[in-house]
């Protein structure tokens, strides 16, 4: 049974609800049916256009489908939905209902051209944080698309399927016996790579002239949605361009230093920044990813979705990503031993040998998570000392199944064909190659800006990070840069926002400067 003030907030949020959903279950002898079936029962009692029937077809483990209508609609569950994941199914019903957020027309032109018949699988963790936004974005190409099915499986269900697939990491999507997708992603990731293999191409080829703006923000974050309202709330013509809304800050927990807000999540706060971008005319097309900037003076912008765009002034607040390794082996063994996210990753390394790279906060802290689920964590840092907190460290030295080895340089990440087995290092002091035998790899040695796209259009300096100067303003007339993919000082929540600002003041001043009209 649900909770009694989830069952209140569902009522809420099912009460636009006017076609008939049926959660249609799979009977099954599993001891956990029963699990399930209150679950789908509680959400049925919230709304009377919701209910709950059993099909003819038996199941090994709990299992459904939403139907709308009398209708199959795709979108599948193996496993109870719960953790995480219990998110992806109240949204899956707003979305078969028709409610929630979806898609906007240029993608769904795309997801529509995926070839019918197409049977997609994502196996999940349910303490994975990085598996809904998977799920809902395959549950969404799946009710766009009546040719599409997209199953999510709770791996911790299905054991065996995730042995025979080698399975060490959680998102994983397979189509048929391929591995489509593995980790992190959001649905420009997904829609790219279903495209490559699964679309008629002269159907899917989008082109679209966007029209002229007077701004363009490229990145979705904390600096792109504070360039953007400055900008829009300046009457100027703006549009954002983001292949994920928030952008690395849904990836974090806690956030208790945004002064005026005592604790908030990433997630929450991102939603915080969409409600107010919404609240002005800013034109956001999410999920995109641009493929070309012009060097003209007024800008043409180019997406990898054949849609193209122009403006006065360019904004670039595309932030960082998680930095990689780049020795051989980390991208073969992705998801099969290589793993970024130790909250999503780590149940699968239970009672195993694992190494996490880094001795920054994030490297300390996840070998202290780690720890509690594996048999034993060695953390390897290259230089001669960790660079974490004090008090972190200290927590992990206390700790009887972490080691740490310093002034380690790793050189290579091993496997068997399926897994990995080893890892390589060199040991910086004595220059002697040694070898750690273990079953996975945890990589966190933070952030690489986000500044390839423009690259050979403006000054970047050594570390990747776009050369600014105190207004924002780089190196090319006309396109300015915000955030941590520039050379301000301290990659901050509450910095890069005010950065954001700084820099559509910059562009509207400017923009007076040269008596440029407003776009209509």
């Amino acid at each position: 049974m649900l909770d009694p003030s989830i069952i209140s907030q569902l009522q809420s949020v099912f009460s636009g609800i006017t076609s008939a959903i049926e959660l249609v279950v799979s009977p099954s002898h599993h001891p956990q049916q029963v699990e399930l079936d209150e679950m789908l029962a509680s959400i049925a009692s919230t709304s009377p256009k919701i209910s709950v029937r059993l099909s003819d077809n038996l199941s090994e483990v709990p299992s459904f489908t939403i139907y709308r209508d009398g209708k199959a609609t795709g979108v599948n569950f193996r496993g109870i939905p719960g953790g995480h994941e219990f998110t992806s199914l109240i949204v899956a019903v707003l979305n078969v209902a028709g409610l929630g957020k979806m898609p906007d027309d240029g993608l769904k032109q795309r997801i529509m051209a995926l070839k019918s018949g197409l049977k997609i699988r994502t196996y999940v963790s349910l303490s994975c944080e990085n598996c809904p936004d998977i799920v809902q974005g395959l549950n969404r190409i799946a009710v766009i698309n009546p040719g599409v099915e997209h199953t999510m499986i709770d791996g911790g269900m299905v054991p065996e399927e995730v042995e025979t697939l080698g399975l060490q990491g959680v998102p994983a999507v397979y189509v048929g016996d391929e591995l489509i997708h593995s980790g992190r992603g959001a649905l420009a990731d997904l829609l790219a790579k279903l495209e490559a293999k699964f679309a008629d191409q002269d159907a899917a080829q989008v082109v679209r002239e966007l029209g002229h703006f007077d701004v363009a923000v490229i990145g979705g974050g904390p600096a792109g949605a504070s360039a953007a309202i400055y900008s829009a709330r300046k009457g100027l013509k703006t549009v954002m361009i983001a292949e994920r809304l928030g952008g690395q800050l849904q990836e974090t927990k806690g956030i208790e230093n945004l002064i005026s807000v005592v604790y908030t999540e990433g997630p929450k706060l991102s939603a915080n920044f969409e409600e107010h971008m919404r609240a002005y005319p800013i034109q956001i097309l999410e999920h995109r990813r641009v493929r070309m900037i012009s060097n003209d003076a007024v800008r043409q912008i180019e997406l990898e979705s054949g849609e193209s765009l122009s403006c006065d002034a360019l904004i670039v607040a595309t932030g960082a990503k998680w930095r990689e390794l780049n020795v051989p082996g980390e991208r073969e063994y992705l998801g099969r031993g290589v793993a970024f996210c130790p909250h999503c990753d780590g149940p699968f390394y239970k009672d195993k040998k694992v190494a996490v790279i880094g001795g920054g906060n994030s490297g300390v802290e996840a070998a202290i998570d780690l720890a509690g689920i594996a048999s034993d964590v060695v953390l390897v840092e290259y230089g001669d000392q960790l660079k974490a907190d004090s008090v972190l460290i200290d927590k992990l030295k206390s700790l009887s199944n972490a080691k740490i080895i310093t002034n380690a340089k790793t050189n290579e990440i091993v496997g068997d064909g399926s897994k990995v087995n080893t890892l390589v290092y060199q040991d910086r002091a004595s220059g002697e190659e040694k070898r750690l035998s273990l079953d996975g790899v945890f990589v966190q040695i933070g952030l690489l800006p986000n500044s390839a796209l423009v690259k050979d259009v403006v000054e970047i300096n050594k570390f990747g990070e776009i050369v600014i100067d105190p207004k924002g303003r780089t190196s090319a007339t006309g396109i300015y840069a915000a955030g941590d993919v520039t050379t301000i000082p301290f990659k901050q929540i509450v910095i890069a926002m005010g950065e954001g600002a700084k820099v559509a003041l910059t562009a509207f001043e400017d923009r007076m400067r040269q008596g440029v009209r407003h776009s209509l």
